[in-house]
């Protein structure tokens, strides 16, 4: 049996805020196994044209992102909420081995079982090509630093 995932719906804007940066600091470890652990064993994925079920293919699909995503930098930002579903627009910084620089949109709507996992995840996604020079996450790889601005404070 899984262990609860707080914080646990229903959400409050306290809770549902918590969620949100604690899945942005997830997925900004990129590492796969750790990440999976937030999704219901049985967990359903939309990513892009993409369908996963399970934390099996949710590590696989995660190794093969961050394979040829890297020095990927993530904000989500908390768009709107209600018991047990949670809404997230975000963007995130990459490149790929030929040193190419991308900035990725996107909105994600999330389902939570009552122990806190995600069951389902809806992710619509879109890459633009971007200059190193027009960069604007430069943390350290990892956890966001809670100084750092957060997505409303960008013009995109």
């Amino acid at each position: 049996m899984d262990a609860t995932r707080p914080p646990l719906p229903p959400f409050s804007t306290a809770s549902a805020t918590e969620k949100v940066r604690l899945a942005e600091d997830g997925w900004n470890s990129s590492n796969p196994e750790k990440v999976a652990l937030a999704y219901s064993k049985d967990s359903q994925w939309r990513n892009r044209s993409e369908f996963v079920t399970g934390r099996e293919a949710i590590v696989g699909f995660l190794t093969r992102k961050w394979q040829r995503e890297l020095e990927y930098r993530l904000i989500k930002e908390l768009w709107a909420f209600t018991d047990n579903r949670i809404a997230v627009r975000f963007a995130y910084e990459w490149h790929d081995d030929s040193g190419s620089w991308f900035r990725s949109y996107g909105n994600e709507n999330w389902e939570f079982g009552a122990d806190g996992l995600m069951q389902k995840r809806f992710a619509c996604i879109n890459d633009l090509p971007i200059l190193a020079a027009d960069r604007r996450f430069h943390w350290p790889l990892g956890r966001r630093p809670d100084e750092h601005p957060c997505l409303s404070d960008f013009s995109f």
